[in-house]
């Protein structure tokens, strides 16, 4: 991780259309002794980007402005996508402040971040699931969290896009990853229904299980 960016291991994204979004350096939050920095690496899949691109009228916007644990430059547009976040402390952590001693910290304000980053992007009723304990494929252990919301129809349309997102974090080599992401699981058929042509094959299942694998392979 020579340029301080996460790494990934590129055969854990299976068949999906994946493309990679953006590469920033920002801010994600902020402690009382020092400025927490993450470089991150955001995925999306482009394909079911752009089938629900043409039925962006259906969804309505958020306002996604300023420093964000995932920064898209744009604000939004992306409904399954996938991120890693490499850590870093500035100023960094005087000796004798291990990690271990920081990770409830850490641990606490990404997932704070992340949900008010989805909330920012316009989805409802953001739900965190309880915490479990997981390792990475390196061996890390990692804390786990699932995250359940809903984003709501425009334009006279009924029901919602509902999505399902995990987070993970832990610390390895003497720094933190974040890892994490969300996919839809309903409500598809509804915007899909508006796209000409044949639509993407939807598979939350299969959506999860990738996830999962990606997060866990982040170095």
């Amino acid at each position: 991780m020579a340029d301080a960016f996460p790494e990934i291991d590129s055969e854990r994204f299976g068949d999906g259309d994946w493309e990679q979004q953006a590469r920033t350096e920002s801010t994600v939050f902020q402690m009382p002794t020092a400025s927490v920095v993450g470089h991150t690496v955001l995925y999306d899949d482009a394909t079911l980007r752009t089938a629900l691109g043409e039925a962006d009228s259906y969804l309505q916007g958020g306002d996604a402005s300023g420093d964000r644990l995932i920064d898209t430059g744009d604000g939004g547009g992306f409904w399954r996508f996938f991120f890693a976040t490499a850590l870093s402390f500035r100023p960094p952590l005087t000796p004798g402040i291990g990690t271990a001693s920081m990770r409830p910290t850490v641990v606490s304000e990404a997932r704070r971040s992340f949900e008010d980053d989805m909330r920012a992007r316009g989805f409802e009723d953001v739900d965190r699931g309880r915490s479990q304990r997981a390792r990475t494929y390196g061996g890390d252990r990692m804390s786990l969290n699932k995250l359940t919301a809903r984003h709501p129809l425009a334009d006279g349309a009924t029901g919602a896009l509902d999505v399902e997102g995990w987070l993970g974090v832990w610390s390895t080599g003497g720094s933190f990853r974040i890892a994490g992401g969300c996919y839809p699981t309903g409500g598809l058929d509804t915007l899909l229904k508006t796209v000409d042509g044949e639509p993407p094959e939807v598979d939350p299942s299969g959506y999860r299980d990738e996830l999962l694998a990606l997060i866990r392979s982040v170095q």
